[in-house]
């Protein structure tokens, strides 16, 4: 079973149409009343409905750090990418999600388009 995620404010709303073949369970924190939420909503939130919460504040990954997990974090460092930048990105590392969600101890997986990336 594919992870569910959750979008964070920071990523369009759009790419939970271009990636729900994908990860069928997507969500964005919008949708779901959170825009404009603070950090410890969004975080709880992703917690409680029991999905990866992906975006490109580097705020989450202190939060995954010393408060652990739940929620995992899926970090983009991708800057001011387009969406379909973003969408390819997250399709090309299908397999390191399934494995990062199924992964025991780690708390977050940063992505980017670099070489040492992923």
């Amino acid at each position: 079973m594919r992870p569910r995620l959750l979008l964070d404010e920071n990523l369009s709303e759009r790419l939970v149409l271009e990636l729900a073949d994908v990860f069928p369970e997507i969500a964005h924190v919008r949708t779901l009343g959170l825009g404009g939420a603070s950090d410890s909503a969004v975080w709880a939130e992703a917690a409680r409905t029991e999905r990866l919460l992906v975006t490109k504040d580097e705020d989450f990954i202190t939060l995954s750090v010393t408060r652990g997990a739940p929620p995992k974090v899926i970090w983009l460092n991708i800057g001011n990418a387009t969406n379909a930048m973003t969408v390819a990105l997250l399709r090309s590392h299908v397999a390191v999600i399934d494995d990062f969600a199924g992964h025991t101890e780690a708390t977050f997986l940063a992505l980017g388009f670099g070489e040492d990336a992923g």
